[in-house]
């Protein structure tokens, strides 16, 4: 209650930077960026793999490398931006971002390109976290819940519109690049991305900066590695002695980081991941609300991207528009969250669970009635209403996670919020995207494209039941 307290008298005495229009423009370009180039290389990577001789192995690690070094380095990113400037790591993160995804367009080999991948989820790691923070930071009142709002959109959007760029992108063949293109789009985007913050983005950081955490860092990120590295890996390794081995040191890892924070904030310093964060009610609720939903929409777009292009027979240009009804729905509804919050409170992310489980199931019976002939006018009507419902949870659900964290905190906030967001995906991918793949040459391509939905429509039912123990007003 004394951090917040001063935190306020501090705020009121020095009036905030303000973010603007331009600004917020800005810092939301930079948001999607990350999350486009999470979902834009499902569609390349058939392409990829016969461009580079790279066998399925080598391919995930394209995808893995990416995720992994991303999700493991966000809250370090966020504790940076508190320590140095956001503004200043944002600038920094954005220009490696653009020099690491040139790197990836010119890669000469697999390897090379999943080094450059690596490089580019740290890159991303060290920009993104900067992005909430500043707008926690330089917004108030309700130009923050409309700034959260649009992030949340964002975020939605761009995980949508990354895999049907990827489909056109390829398909164009641009100036003959190929798949390359899906990597070189981000350097201009990423060149008026620097131009617009040098001149639109404040400077904010924490009044009471802290230290890096260097324990708590190394014992986060083995905990995120040995949780992810092989899930993500496993299956096309052939699940190998050392991806069991790192599966049961997990929980030890994660035990260990959880005692080290919760004893150095106890000891009055603030670790990587405050444990204390955790006691603000919102924050807590929401994160666990994140990890179901998020684990559901990446795996429904990495299995239904397979099911469309292995199974349907749609090319990837095909494939990726069948999910433009998805996007569409998306902006329009989630335009229209922060009014149906501040009028219905948080019961409208149980209607939206609601709404997603009808469009799902409206995609499952389009799938067992006319596979393989699944054509986009038989998945638009499922999409479009799995996309409202999809709008009327994210954007409000990361809205409320960090609608109580105090402005000093901010980049801590955001940083344990996207990496949550960040691991889930790459779970979702993992578990729903293994359970498809294992039961295809069991029991064929549609029945097994249904059975993951149905399970992912589990993951809907749970979220909604759980956004009922949401205090029923945001702040």
């Amino acid at each position: 209650m004394s951090e917040t307290v001063t935190t306020r008298a501090v705020t009121t005495t020095a009036a905030p930077p303000a973010l603007g229009g331009l600004g917020l423009f800005t810092v939301l370009l930079a948001a999607a960026l990350p999350l486009v180039d999470f979902f834009i290389v499902n569609v390349a990577l058939p392409t990829i793999g016969s461009d580079l001789a790279a066998g399925e192995a080598v391919l995930e690690l394209v995808v893995a490398g990416y995720g992994v070094a991303y999700a493991v380095l966000l809250v370090l990113g966020g504790r940076l931006g508190d320590l140095f400037g956001r503004r200043r790591m944002f600038l920094g993160g954005m220009a490696a971002f653009g020099l690491t995804s040139l790197a990836c367009g010119l890669a000469p080999g697999a390897w090379s390109l999943v080094a450059a991948r690596v490089a580019q989820g740290a890159s991303a790691a060290a920009m993104l976290p900067q992005v909430l923070a500043t707008i926690q930071a330089a917004t108030s009142g309700g130009r923050r819940a409309k700034a959260m709002s649009l992030y949340g959109a964002t975020a939605g959007l761009a995980m949508v519109a990354g895999q049907i760029l990827g489909g056109v992108l390829v398909a164009a063949d641009v100036a003959g690049t190929g798949w390359r293109s899906v990597f070189l789009v981000n350097v201009p985007v990423v060149v008026l991305g620097l131009v617009l913050a040098a001149r639109f983005v404040p400077e904010t950081r924490s009044h009471r900066p802290e230290p890096v955490d260097g324990p708590g860092t190394v014992l986060l990120a083995v905990s995120l590695l040995t949780l992810l590295a092989p899930l993500t890996e496993g299956r096309a390794a052939g699940w190998p002695l050392w991806t069991w081995l790192s599966l049961a040191a997990f929980p030890f890892a994660a035990g260990a980081f959880w005692a080290v924070e919760r004893r150095a904030d106890r000891a009055g310093r603030t670790p990587l991941v405050p444990p204390s964060l955790f006691a603000v009610a919102s924050m807590r609720r929401g994160l666990v609300l994140l990890v179901p939903f998020a684990i559901g929409f990446s795996g429904f777009m990495f299995v239904i991207a397979l099911a469309l292009q292995q199974g349907a027979g749609l090319g990837p240009v095909r494939a990726g528009l069948a999910l433009a009804p998805m996007a569409v729905a998306f902006l329009f509804v989630s335009l229209a969250g922060p009014r149906l919050i501040a009028r219905y409170g948080t019961r409208v992310i149980a209607a939206g669970s609601v709404v997603q489980g009808v469009g799902v199931l409206l995609i499952v019976l389009a799938a067992w009635r006319d596979w393989p002939h699944l054509g986009l006018g038989a998945l638009l009507p499922g999409a479009a209403v799995a996309g409202a419902g999809q709008a009327l949870q994210l954007p409000n659900i990361m809205r409320i996670v960090l609608s109580e964290v105090p402005p000093a905190r901010a980049g801590v906030g955001g940083g344990v919020m996207v990496t949550t967001q960040q691991s889930a995906l790459a779970l979702g991918v993992a578990t729903l995207g293994t359970l498809f793949l294992t039961l295809v040459p069991h029991v064929g391509m549609r029945d097994a494209l249904v059975t993951t939905l149905l399970v992912q429509v589990a993951g809907i039912v749970l979220t909604g039941l759980l956004s009922l123990r949401l205090p029923r007003t945001v702040g």
